[in-house]
């Protein structure tokens, strides 16, 4: 047996415990990062329920309420015009209309 089949017999038997530990860590790294996703948004019965902003901001960056530019007309208006909307199966609740912040 002379050394490079030696160091090939030897890479042949720690190649499957490196591979292992590799997938191991990642394993344990992806649930780390899952946990983590799971506590940004606190569900009903979790302890400390209530809607807290971030550090002293309020929870909108603005504290108004966002309307998107293409629901302006050329004055800064709310439109008045139809839009296209889309509903899906089991939306069974009201339409919502923009209030006019004027």
């Amino acid at each position: 047996m002379n050394v490079s089949s030696h160091s090939l017999v030897l890479l042949e038997r720690v190649f499957p415990l490196l591979y292992a530990g590799c997938f191991l860590f990642l394993l344990w790294q992806a649930f780390q990062v899952m946990g983590r996703g799971f506590q940004a948004i606190p569900r009903p019965g979790d302890s400390g329920t209530n809607a807290k902003p971030v550090g002293d901001r309020p929870a909108d960056r603005t504290g108004k309420v966002t309307i998107h530019p293409e629901l302006l007309d050329a004055q800064g208006r709310i439109t008045r015009e139809d839009l296209l909307t889309v509903r899906f199966s089991g939306d069974n609740g009201e339409p919502a209309t923009p209030v006019d912040p004027s």
